[in-house]
């Protein structure tokens, strides 16, 4: 079955061209124009994937994002005019699993959205049920996350980032690692963006009580932390 993709760009011709070159790799493109439409048209039928223009008027890309987010962990691809590093890194922190810039390739662009789906797709091979650390617990079958018993929504990155860390305790990994383990070496990321995840997973942890999830090694990378319930 074709993965169906929203798009959504108040620019009709940058929507046009995202969406066609979606087509010609075997998806289904879901176009919007605005925000507004965006939140309707996924609400009509979940997409598998939402491509999401940051400057959108009205009701911009991150806007949208947040409401999405209330609902959904669908995976969330932003595209931006800018190439600031608050864009991208508030993007990243409220849920964006990838960030590309415009002027942008076709080509990348359906080679990221394909990763990304593939990240969400994977199914790991023999191995543990289930991975722990401390009060929290990492279900790679079912993609689930839970810190003492209660269930923390995570989105295809940042479930990556922390199967990585939490499969090998005590061990240190470098931004590098983490990006080849969480992307699949696939596309170029900057390493700067998983210092983004990275602050997304332990605010969300936080939230549900956990004093140190992932431990930063200063000069080398993280590790995964004692993840105890906070005293």
């Amino acid at each position: 079955m074709a993965y169906r993709i929203l798009v959504a760009d108040d620019d009709p011709h940058i929507r046009d061209i995202i969406c066609f070159a979606l087509e010609k790799a075997g998806m289904i493109a879901l176009p919007a124009r605005d925000g507004a439409e965006t939140l309707s048209r996924f609400g009509a039928g979940a997409p598998d994937l939402v491509v999401l223009d940051v400057g959108m008027p009205e009701m911009d890309g991150l806007e949208v994002c947040r409401r999405i987010r209330k609902t959904s962990e669908v995976p969330v691809l932003f595209l931006s005019a800018r190439d600031e590093e608050i864009d991208r890194v508030i993007g990243l922190e409220i849920g964006g699993d990838d960030y590309v810039t415009k002027p942008f390739s076709p080509r990348e662009l359906v080679a990221r959205v394909n990763a990304i789906l593939k990240r969400v797709q994977a199914r790991p091979g023999p191995g543990p049920a289930l991975l722990s650390q401390g009060a929290l617990t990492l279900d790679p079958d079912a993609h689930t996350v839970t810190f003492s018993a209660d269930a923390i929504a995570l989105t295809a990155i940042e479930f990556a980032i922390l199967r990585t860390l939490i499969a090998r305790p005590g061990q240190v990994f470098s931004r590098t690692q983490i990006l080849d383990a969480a992307y699949g070496g696939a596309i170029h990321v900057a390493d700067r963006t998983i210092d983004s995840h990275v602050r997304n997973i332990r605010a969300k942890l936080a939230t549900a009580g956990c004093d140190s999830v992932i431990d930063t090694v200063h000069g080398v990378g993280f590790r995964i932390g004692r993840c105890r319930a906070e005293p």
